[in-house]
């Protein structure tokens, strides 16, 4: 989970962003993240490409259920159950639909992940079905680094490309990693150990407007057992103003 701490690039075309912008068929794709609230680390992007025409549905691996954020409710079932409905209104107010994989516990991606029946097997068999049913061309998922690096993170960017590699490219997805830009973190000591990744590999970029800059918000407004107000009204802007500066970056994963 992020907690306190694309030009669109489609069925194999490299699209800048002024190509991209408004000018592309309406495609599918496919957000892949571990937890609700990770959708935020790529939230204007996801409302840009909702706007733009595109059906964009938020897959969440977990539901979050033994994330600490800002609750006081003990972790299990029920938080889980409060954090599917946060992931819920968020997708809907960036214009995507929440999609969620059974079974699946936080923290839990990377525990013996060769065994079967693991649940990174699990993950991997739920996903490529769905991935089968929706046939994208466009698939965003974290960076192999997981953000900061948290396991259920590192695993998702993992999987999915596992899945990818496995189907033939020729009708694959475009599968990018997220990415922040080396010496664009933004000044909170929360975020001081977040990875980074150099400006030449992130040749890909999701351009937005001030109103899905405000549908970010109002997707983080949402997530009320994750932040407090204060960072909850400010996080948006401040990603804005230092890693995203108008658009959310990303690099191709193959």
């Amino acid at each position: 989970m992020i907690r306190t701490a694309t030009a669109l690039a489609l069925a194999g075309l490299a699209l800048t962003p002024m190509q991209a912008q408004g000018q592309a068929e309406p495609q599918t794709v496919l957000v892949v993240v571990a937890h609700p609230d990770d959708e935020l680390f790529m939230a204007p992007a996801i409302a840009a490409l909702a706007r733009e025409g595109h059906d964009v549905t938020i897959v969440f691996a977990t539901i979050g259920d033994q994330g600490p954020g800002v609750t006081s409710l003990p972790r299990g079932a029920a938080l889980g159950e409060i954090r599917r409905g946060e992931a819920t209104c968020s997708a809907k107010a960036l214009g995507a639909e929440a999609r969620f994989l059974e079974g699946l516990g936080d923290g839990t991606l990377a525990a013996t992940p060769q065994a079967a029946g693991s649940p990174a097997r699990n993950f991997l068999d739920q996903f490529v079905s769905a991935y089968l049913a929706a046939t994208p061309d466009l698939v965003l998922t974290w960076g192999p680094d997981g953000g900061y690096g948290h396991a259920d993170h590192r695993m998702v960017s993992a999987l999915v490309t596992e899945a990818e590699q496995m189907i033939d490219r020729q009708n694959g997805a475009r599968l990018l990693y997220v990415g922040i830009p080396t010496g664009s973190l933004p000044p909170v000591p929360a975020m001081a150990d977040w990875a980074v990744t150099d400006p030449a590999l992130l040749t890909e970029a999701i351009a937005y407007t001030p109103a899905d800059l405000a549908a970010a918000t109002t997707a983080a407004q949402c997530h009320v057992t994750q932040f407090d107000d204060t960072a909850r009204s400010g996080m948006m802007g401040l990603f804005d103003a230092a890693m995203w500066r108008g658009k959310v970056h990303f690099r191709p994963a193959f």
